[in-house]
C-alpha cells in the first residue's frame, strides 16, 4: 500500500509542468514490510532511483533502502570532502534487491523525519531560491511555514542540513533550497503532496502579487518575432546549419521552440546579461549546459549574416566552454564531454535545443523555458543570482553524473540520423520506415496519402521519434515543405529514402503520352527534386548524408509491357550514379536498391500492376508472388522487410566508403546482373 500511494502521489505531481519539469524531482516513503528472511517486521524507505520521470514513475522505478542502516550510515559518514563515498554505501542498504539504483537525493528522504517527503523543481519556487535576497523573501512569502536552506550540492551532507532544518522548525512544511528547488513532507501522502503544492502555489502567487512588470526591461527595437510564417520559414533555414555547428563534437538531434514566453525573452534588453548568468537548478544545466549562445542580432538581418555572425559565435562559444573546463577541471575529473552548446537563441525566430535524441534535445529546450520563467520571478521580486560557476562545474562533471551517463544503454546504430522516406505510408516505404526508427533514427514518414502517413508514423511511435508529412513529390514547393518539416521537427536531415513510386503495365502502343509522364513524374522528376532538396539541407549541415533510390530490377532487365516503367527506373538509378560523383567532396554518399517484384504487402502491387503483371505472365494474381520467386537463383519471395534490410544495411555505417552502388534485391535474377 505504501508504495502504491507513493506512485500515484508521484504521478499526480509529475503530471503538472508547475510542480516540478521532467525527470526532475523525486519523492519517498516511508513504510513497514515483512523481512522474509526473519519473519519480522522491516522499517523501509521507498523512494524515486536514479533517472526517470515521476509523472510515469512506475514501482520498477523505486529504490527500496533498509531505513535503520540508511541512517546508520550518519555514524560513518566521512564528511563533505568524501560525500560522494555515500552513494556507493546506499548499496549496502537495499532491501532484497533494492528495485532501482539509489540516487543522490536518498538520504534527504532517509534522513528526515517525516514518513513521506517530496523534492521538487517548480519554477516559482527555484525563483525564490535564485532571488539575491531569496532568505528574506522566503520569509516574507511563508513565514514561519517555510524555512531557508542555503545551497549545498546535493548529497549526504544536504540531507543532514534540512534534517536538522526540520528538527529545529517544528512548525514547518518545507524548505526552499538555495539556487535549487523545494522539498516538503507530511506523515501522510495526502499530507505530503498538499505541502509540496501549497509551498508552490504560494510562490506563484507571491511573485505574481509583489512582481513588478517587465522584469525582463524593454523591448529592444529590431528584435521583436517575427510573423509565424516568417519565422517558420527562417527556422527551417537555420536549423540545419545550427545543427552542424551544434554536432562539432558528437552528432546531434535538433528541437526548435518558438513559444511566445521564448520571443518575448529573446526580444527584451536584459536578454544578454541574464543569458549570460546561465541557468542555476542542477538539473537545468546538466542538461541546457552553463549558458547558451545567443545571435546578437535583430530578427531582420539577412540570413546569411545571421549564418557568418553563428559560425563566428560558435567558435568563440567553444574557446569560452574549454577555458570554462580548464579553470575548474581537477586532475581526477571526467574529461571534457563536447564543447558545443545545447541551447541556441536567435532573437525573432526562437530557440533551438540539441541532444543525443530527440527527447533529450526537446527536454533541453523545456528546460531552458523552465530557466526563462525563473529568472522572470527572480528579476521581478529581486535580482537573479543563480549559483556560482564552480558550483555549476563540480555537478556537471561530477563523478557519480558520469557514473549515470555510464549507465545509460549503448546507442542504436542509427541514433542521431534523421530519415525522410518517400512513399512511406504503404508496402516498401512502410517497411524501411520501420526499419529506420526500429534502428534508432528519427523518421519523417512522407507520403501522397496523409492519413496513411500519419498512420505509420504512429505505428513506428511517439512524435520524438516520428513525424508524418503530406507530401507530392512531384510538387517542388511539397517537397521543400517535407524537407523543411524535417528540419523543424529534428533540425535537418541525414538520410533520405526516395522511394515513392508507381507502375502501370503496358505495351507500348498502348502506353498514352499521360502514362510515360505520370511515371517520370514521380520517379524520375520526384527523386530529383526530393535528392536536390535534402542535398541542400546536407550541405548546409556538413555532416555528410546518404540518399537512397528504391530503384528496381527493371532498372536492368527488360521485362515486357512496361516501357515506362522500366525507363523511369533506369532514369533513377543513373542518378544514383551522377550524384554519387557529384556529392561525394560533401560526404554524402547515394547508392540503390534494386529489388524483383516485390508482391506482397507492396502498395503498387495492390493498385493494379499485380493484376497487369499476373495477366502479362499467364499467372493468377495470387500465385505472382510464387512465380517470381520460382525464376530467381534462391528460389525465394521478396518481401518489403528485405528492401528495409538493405537500405540498412548500406546506411548503417559499416559500409562507410560504399557509394554509386546498385544493391540487388531479388533473390537472384541472373538477367538483372550489374555489369
Amino acid at each position: 500500500m505504501t508504495a502504491d500511494e507513493l506512485l500515484a502521489r508521484s504521478n499526480e505531481l509529475g503530471a503538472d509542468p508547475r510542480n516540478t519539469n521532467f525527470a526532475g524531482g523525486n519523492t519517498s516513503a516511508k513504510g513497514t514490510d515483512t523481512d522474509p528472511v526473519t519473519g519480522r517486521p522491516v522499517d523501509l524507505l521507498w523512494v524515486k532511483g536514479s533517472g526517470g520521470d515521476l509523472g510515469t514513475l512506475t514501482e520498477a522505478g523505486l529504490a527500496v533502502l533498509r531505513l535503520d542502516r540508511l541512517r546508520a550510515l550518519v555514524d560513518v559518514y566521512p564528511g563533505v570532502e568524501r560525500e560522494d563515498e555515500m552513494v556507493a554505501a546506499f548499496d549496502y542498504c537495499l532491501h532484497g534487491r533494492g528495485g532501482a539504483a539509489p540516487s543522490i537525493d536518498t538520504a534527504m528522504h532517509g534522513l528526515v523525519d517525516a514518513a513521506h517527503v517530496d523534492h521538487l523543481h517548480p519554477d516559482s519556487g527555484i525563483a525564490l531560491a535564485t532571488a539575491a535576497d531569496g532568505a528574506a523573501l522566503t520569509k516574507e512569502c511563508f513565514g514561519d511555514r517555510v524555512a531557508w536552506v542555503d545551497w549545498r550540492r546535493p548529497g549526504f551532507q544536504l540531507g543532514l542540513d534540512i534534517a536538522a532544518v526540520r528538527r529545529a522548525n517544528p512548525k514547518a512544511i518545507g524548505v526552499i533550497l538555495g539556487g535549487h528547488g523545494i522539498t516538503a513532507w507530511g506523515e501522510t501522502s495526502q499530507e505530503c503532496r498538499d505541502h509540496s503544492l501549497e509551498i508552490i502555489r504560494t510562490a506563484e502567487t507571491f511573485l505574481a502579487e509583489r512582481g513588478r512588470a517587465e522584469p525582463f526591461g524593454a523591448v529592444v527595437p529590431g528584435f521583436e518575432a517575427l510573423p509565424a510564417d516568417q519565422r517558420r520559414a527562417r527556422a527551417a533555414a537555420l536549423a540545419p546549419v545550427i545543427r552542424g555547428l551544434a554536432s562539432t563534437d558528437a552528432r546531434q538531434v535538433g528541437h526548435f521552440t518558438d513559444s511566445e514566453v521564448v520571443l518575448d525573452f529573446l526580444a527584451r534588453e536584459k536578454l544578454g546579461p541574464l543569458a549570460a548568468l546561465g541557468t542555476s537548478c542542477p538539473d537545468h544545466f546538466l542538461r541546457t549546459k552553463v549558458r547558451p549562445l545567443v545571435v546578437d542580432l535583430p530578427a531582420t538581418a539577412p540570413l546569411a549574416e545571421v549564418v557568418a555572425r553563428l559560425q563566428a559565435l560558435h567558435e568563440t562559444y567553444r574557446e569560452d566552454y574549454r577555458a570554462y573546463y580548464e579553470r575548474h577541471a581537477e586532475p581526477d575529473s571526467p574529461p571534457l564531454r563536447g564543447a558545443d552548446p545545447a541551447i541556441v537563441l536567435v532573437p525573432g525566430v526562437g530557440m533551438f535545443s540539441f541532444g543525443k535524441d530527440k527527447q533529450t534535445a526537446r527536454v533541453a529546450g523545456e528546460f531552458y523555458v523552465n530557466a526563462i520563467n525563473v529568472m522572470r520571478g527572480a528579476e521581478s521580486v529581486s535580482r537573479y543570482a543563480p549559483i556560482d560557476e564552480r558550483e555549476k562545474f563540480r555537478i556537471e562533471y561530477w563523478a557519480l553524473e558520469e557514473a549515470k551517463l555510464a549507465r545509460l544503454p549503448a546507442p542504436k546504430p542509427l541514433a542521431g540520423r534523421i530519415a525522410l522516406v518517400t512513399g512511406a505510408g504503404s508496402g516498401i516505404g512502410r517497411a524501411i520506415a520501420h526499419r529506420l526508427g526500429a534502428e534508432g533514427a528519427c523518421v519523417v514518414v512522407a507520403d501522397l496519402d496523409g492519413e496513411a502517413a500519419r498512420t505509420v508514423a504512429a505505428e513506428i511511435g511517439p512524435a520524438d521519434r516520428a513525424v508524418a508529412v503530406t507530401a507530392d513529390v512531384t510538387d517542388e514547393a511539397a517537397v521543400r515543405a517535407a524537407v523543411e518539416a524535417a528540419a523543424l521537427a529534428f533540425g535537418g536531415v541525414d538520410l533520405v529514402v526516395n522511394n515513392a513510386g508507381l507502375s502501370i503495365s503496358k505495351s507500348l502502343l498502348e502506353t498514352t503520352e499521360r502514362d510515360w509522364d505520370l511515371q517520370h513524374d514521380v520517379m524520375a522528376k520526384g527523386s530529383f527534386l526530393v535528392a536536390r532538396a535534402a542535398a541542400g539541407v546536407m550541405v548546409d549541415q556538413g555532416l555528410g548524408g546518404d540518399l537512397v533510390y528504391i530503384s528496381s530490377k527493371n532498372a536492368v532487365f527488360a521485362g515486357p509491357n512496361n516501357v515506362a516503367y522500366g525507363a523511369a527506373k533506369a532514369d533513377q538509378a543513373h542518378q544514383v550514379r551522377l550524384l554519387a560523383a557529384e556529392l561525394g567532396e560533401h560526404g554524402i554518399r547515394v547508392n540503390g536498391i534494386n529489388p524483383d517484384g516485390v508482391v506482397r504487402g507492396s502498395g503498387i502491387f495492390a493498385k493494379g500492376w499485380g493484376a497487369q503483371r499476373a495477366a502479362v505472365y499467364g499467372v493468377p494474381e495470387s500465385e505472382l508472388g510464387a512465380f517470381y520467386a520460382k525464376r530467381t537463383l534462391l528460389g525465394r519471395e521478396v518481401l518489403p522487410e528485405h528492401v528495409a534490410a538493405a537500405v540498412f544495411a548500406i546506411t548503417a555505417g559499416d559500409l562507410s566508403l560504399t557509394t554509386g552502388l546498385h544493391v540487388p534485391v531479388d533473390a537472384g535474377v541472373a538477367a538483372a546482373f550489374l555489369r
